[in-house]
């Protein structure tokens, strides 16, 4: 596995990873508020962030999108959960940051799992009024 800087060239395998990852963590989401997502990732998003990729076999299978120390998106293709290549991201956020923040959806199980078993902690919980979903904010302080 090789975890690297994103170049336009992912573009295509970093929003797959985002919309199955998704579909999966967040049912919840209307198609209208995925639909805008997706035009947000591409046109907003990935431009102003500074993103790492998974890469298996030359594949794209995963990505974590920071701005600064705040993770804005972590996304892996489903049937690459529990192979430690979320782990591998999140360490390489962690080597450019010692503290690191997110949010995510309450509702969010598969997240919120590998969130606290990387030793994030509950910050606030607060309301995401696009969706009416609670949503946490956590944090990472390395030790």
């Amino acid at each position: 596995m090789n975890i690297r800087q994103y170049n336009t060239s992912d573009l295509e395998a970093v929003l797959s990873s985002w919309e199955a990852a998704t579909r999966l963590a967040h049912p919840f989401m209307t198609e209208d508020f995925l639909a805008q997502q997706r035009k947000d990732i591409a046109e907003i998003y990935m431009p102003n962030t500074d993103t790492w990729v998974a890469e298996l076999d030359g594949k794209v299978v995963g990505f974590v999108a920071l701005m600064g120390n705040e993770i804005g998106a972590m996304f892996l293709q489903p049937n690459y959960h529990g192979k430690g290549i979320g782990k591998a991201l999140m360490d390489k956020a962690n080597e450019l940051y010692s503290s690191l923040e997110l949010e995510v959806f309450k509702a969010n199980t598969i997240g919120r799992k590998f969130y606290a078993r990387y030793g994030f902690e509950l910050l606030e919980e607060k309301h995401h009024e696009p969706t009416g979903q609670p949503l946490l904010r956590l944090r990472f302080v390395a030790g």
